[in-house]
Parts: structure tokens; C-alpha cells; sequence
């Protein structure tokens, strides 16, 4: 439940300023977010040890002290210090977001949905900033006045209590329910600046995420009855508000001029303030437990500089080279079992100096212009230097041993490959175990950070598949190292090698972004005893 001091002081306030304040209530319905709801809501992410979970009661208090003296004071010429030191609040909030979300990435959708909400906040506290001190953004103070309202409840709120319904239920079909959600204030803000065609589709792309949030919140195994009804409520209030949200970005097409912004205000404005938020508030008292558990497995201490090519070697190598990626493919039993899966595959993994590497690189369409400005930097850089052409290139490399006190993991090799003479990968190798399963463990150095692919070794048949994707339970992923961070990132990549005739291995290297095909690698791979020095490339 509760801290009950915050409950009682933040609501004391509250009921002050609604007694003693100068304002119409409709200003209320933003200051209820200010002072009750959203501080209560935030207490209920912090745990005991994070560093916001100390100083947030006494942020959230002088906060609304601000506020409070906003409200009861009316008009004065210190409105722009009291909204700016309320304004400190969402700050250091969303600060509190993005520094919980570099410590675990992409993950865990329902934590994305809560941080981001956290992060959310500081746009409506910097809105309200700009009604408060009469800046000019271009738009008639109350709609300046109702984006920071927006920004509180449907950006703030809405993302949090989704968060807290996804710890408890996570279907497949969250999230694409979390990406709606998570977009739609933005495309609905713009909508309404610049467009009321962009307006409407906006509305609709955020009806389909709001009634599908309600068949989640309707099968999603609540174990407290009043939990239940009241979270279920509060979901179907947005469903009926959304409702009219709709009319009214149809009201000129549709002739509705019923349904004035003073009408939205009252109806729209009243039935989220209260039926939303408070009932919500009081839903998600009984928090669910967070299902993250803490990364422990080793990343790679090296990290780049501007330059990376060749340097790294220079620098970590201990200039000893070595045949294979893998010394023995038996540490990835029982998994992998070297008694059936193919000789070639196992060969290759264990001496691959052996090999001939030819490659094809795909850029999906979709994708090619953001390759195309990549290449720029990545062609300076000297790392992930894949080329924009589909044309079959020939990758030679070598394979060197890596110092393991610099490095950090066990026995660590470097493999360098290049195209033409220019270095496109310097991948270093090593593994680790979780749970009885070895993963490899894959670093590539970037400036000043380190990509560490964690990959999950299945064996299908007599192939080998190798895969980031990953549950709760596993390592497997796509991380960034910085400082002491280790942000999962959205991106996903599948391995799938095969052996299609003697001494010849074929293998397609698929990658997503936020669940979407981005680039295809088909790798054909041949034993330099089998082939000829005259192979067109």
C-alpha cells in the first residue's frame, strides 16, 4: 500500500488548494495529477536502495507546495519561479526513468512502459512551465494549458498502470498494445497542431491500442477482487472517453458542434481526472511484484575509441593467433551434441582459419536509407562496415588471442575480418554459463562502449542455430555496455548455419529491429582444401 504520510500530505494539499484556490475547478483536473496522483503512483515503482526512493517524498511535497501557491495566490509576477521549481519535479523524475532504463534496456516491455511514462512527465511539466510563464509556442494558452494535462495523465499515467498490468499479464499481443500506447501521445499531440486529418488517424490508432489494453485488463488473472474491478474500471473509463475523443475530431466532418473543447473539458476532462486516475491509483496500490532480475553474466572491460579496426588487436592482443572461434564446441553440451550435429559445422566453430568466407549482405529496402547514413560512420569508424552492395565479397580475417586480465572473460579471441582491405568486424569471442547453459558470448568495441551479443546455441537436426532471442530466464540478448550500464537493446538476431555438401557450410544471419527485418547476411562458407584460389567472389 501507500506510504501513508505521502498519501495524507499530498491529499491535504490537495483539499487545500481546492478550498482556498482562485482558479475555476477545471484547473483542478491538472493539479490533481501534480499533487496526488502522480506523486503516488511514482512511490509505487521505488524500491527500497534506489536513489530516488529518498529524496521523492520530499520532492513530490515542495512540489506541490509550488502548485499550491499557484492556486491560492492567483495572478503574480512570481507565477514563472513557482512553475519552475515545480518543474524540478518531473525533471529529476524523468531523470530517475532514463537512468532505470539504461540499467536494463529493452528487456522487459512492461518496465519500458513504465519508465517511459516516468520520462513522459517532463513534457508536461515543461508545457505547464510554458503556461504558467505565458511563453509563445505558437498556440492559444488553454491548449497550451490542456498538452500539459495530456502529457500527466494520458502520457504519465496510462503508460505506468500498463506497465503494472503487463508484470502481471504479458500475452504476445502486449507489445504491440505497449507501442500504441506509447505512441500515441505524441501522434495525437501532433494531430491536433497540425492537422485534423492527422488528428483523426491518431484517435483511431489510439482506439485500437485503449480496447485492446481492456480485453488484457479483462483476462488478466487478478488475485484481489476489488483489484480487479477497480483497475477494470478505470481501463473502460478510457474506453467510453475515447469515445468521445473521436466526435470531437470528427466534429467538423461529422457536424458535432455540440461537442465544444469546453464540453470535452468538463465530460472528458472529469471522467479521466476521476474515474481514470483515482480509480487506477487505488487499483495499483496493491503493486505487482517486478519480474526483472539482475544481468550477471561477464562483459568485456575493452572498450573502443574513436577509431576501432585493427587498434583493439594492437592494444588487447596478445599477438598469439589461434585457428577457431571456439576451442572445443563439447563446452556447449548438452545442447549442442558433437555426436550428431554436423562434422563441418563443429569444424568450422574450431578451426576456422581453414575457411573461405564469401557473404551477400541485404539491406531491406525499408531500411536502406538509414544503412546508407550508417555507412557513412561506419566506413570512418572501421566496425560493423557492412557494405550498402549486394554483391558476393569475400571476408578474410584472423583469429588472435585477446589478454583475458584486459578483457575480463575467459579467454577472449579477437576475430578481424575485412573486405578489400577494410576491416568490417572485430568481434571478440569468448562464453559463459547460466543455469547450467553456455552461452557465447560475443563483444563487439564501439567508442567509448561495447555491443555484447549474448547467443543461445540450438541444435536442429544436424544444424546449428544461434539466437539472441531470449525469455526471462536466459542471458541471450543484444547489450550495450557504457560506464556501468547494460542496456538491452531492441534488436534480435538469428544464426542459422548448415553444411550443403563436403567441406562447404551455408549460413543466414537474420536481424530485427523492435521486431522488424532489417538486414539479411547469406554467408557461404568453404574449405579452403576444397576450394580453388580462382573462386569468383
Amino acid at each position: 500500500m501507500f506510504k501513508l504520510n505521502l498519501t495524507y500530505i499530498q491529499t491535504g494539499l490537495l483539499l487545500i488548494t481546492a478550498i482556498l484556490g482562485e482558479q475555476n475547478w477545471p484547473y483542478l483536473l491538472l493539479t490533481s495529477a501534480q499533487i496526488l496522483f502522480v506523486p503516488l503512483v511514482i512511490q509505487l515503482i521505488l524500491q527500497k536502495g534506489d536513489w530516488y526512493t529518498t529524496i521523492h517524498p520530499y520532492l513530490a511535497f515542495f512540489s506541490s507546495l509550488a502548485i499550491v501557491f499557484l492556486q491560492i495566490t492567483g495572478e503574480t509576477q512570481f507565477d514563472a519561479l513557482f512553475a519552475a521549481l515545480y518543474l524540478c519535479y518531473p525533471l529529476l523524475t524523468a531523470l530517475f526513468g532514463l537512468i532505470r532504463f539504461l540499467k536494463r534496456g529493452f528487456s522487459h516491455v512492461e518496465e519500458f512502459s513504465i519508465e517511459m511514462g516516468m520520462m513522459y512527465l517532463a513534457l508536461g511539466g515543461g508545457w505547464f512551465f510554458a503556461y504558467m510563464a505565458k511563453i509563445n509556442l505558437g498556440f492559444s494558452p488553454l491548449l497550451t494549458w490542456l498538452t500539459a494535462i495530456h502529457f500527466h495523465y494520458s502520457a504519465c499515467l496510462l503508460p505506468i498502470f500498463v506497465g503494472f498490468l503487463g508484470r502481471m499479464y504479458k500475452p504476445k499481443s502486449y507489445g504491440l498494445t505497449v507501442a500504441i500506447i506509447l505512441s500515441s501521445p505524441m501522434i495525437v499531440a501532433a494531430g491536433i497542431t497540425f492537422s485534423s486529418l492527422i488528428e483523426i488517424a491518431s484517435v483511431i490508432i489510439y482506439m485500437i491500442g485503449i480496447y485492446q489494453l481492456l480485453k488484457l485488463a479483462y483476462q488478466a488473472p487478478f488475485t484481489h477482487p476489488i483489484q480487479k474491478w477497480l483497475v477494470r474500471l478505470s481501463f473502460s473509463t478510457l474506453g467510453v472517453t475515447i469515445l468521445f475523443s473521436m466526435l470531437y475530431a470528427l466534429r467538423h466532418l461529422a457536424g458535432l458542434p455540440s461537442l465544444s473543447i469546453n464540453f470535452m473539458l468538463i465530460f472528458h476532462g472529469f471522467f479521466n481526472a476521476i474515474c481514470f486516475a483515482l480509480l487506477g491509483v487505488f487499483g495499483w496500490s496493491h503493486t505487482p511484484v517486478s519480474g526483472v532480475r539482475p544481468l550477471t553474466f561477464p562483459v568485456s572491460r575493452i572498450r573502443g575509441g574513436l577509431v576501432i579496426g585493427d587498434t583493439i588487436v594492437a592494444k588487447a592482443g596478445n599477438s598469439i593467433t589461434k585457428k577457431g572461434l571456439v576451442e572445443n564446441m563439447h563446452v556447449y553440451k548438452p545442447h549442442v551434441n558433437p555426436l550428431t550435429l554436423s562434422p563441418a559445422i563443429i569444424d568450422f566453430y574450431e578451426n576456422t582459419a581453414d575457411y573461405r568466407l564469401f557473404a551477400e549482405v541485404h539491406w531491406l529496402n525499408w531500411f536502406k536509407p538509414f544503412a546508407c547514413v550508417y555507412r557513412l560512420i561506419s566506413k570512418w569508424v572501421k566496425q560493423i562496415n557492412l557494405p550498402l552492395s549486394s554483391r558476393k565479397v569475400e571476408m578474410t580475417g584472423t583469429i588472435v588471442e585477446i589478454n583475458e586480465q584486459m578483457d575480463g572473460r575467459d579467454r577472449p579471441r579477437a576475430w578481424v575480418r575485412k573486405i578489400d582491405g577494410d576491416t568490417v568486424f572485430v568481434a571478440l569471442y569468448s562464453s559463459h554459463e547460466h543455469l547450467g547453459r553456455t552461452y557465447m558470448n560475443i563483444a563487439l568495441p564501439l567508442p567509448w562502449s561495447t555491443m555484447t551479443g549474448v547467443l543461445d546455441l540450438q541444435q536442429v537436426d544436424d544444424e546449428l542455430e544461434l539466437t539472441s532471442k531470449s525469455n526471462q530466464f536466459s542471458d541471450a540478448g543484444i547489450y550495450l555496455a557504457i560506464h556501468n550500464y547494460l542496456p538491452k537493446l531492441p534488436i534480435e538476431e538469428i544464426f542459422r548455419v548448415k553444411q550443403t555438401s563436403a567441406g562447404t557450410l551455408s549460413a543466414n544471419h537474420t536481424m530485427w529491429i523492435f521486431g522488424v527485418p532489417f538486414l539479411k547476411i547469406i554467408y557461404r562458407i568453404h574449405h579452403k582444401e576444397n576450394t580453388s584460389t580462382t573462386i569468383n567472389p
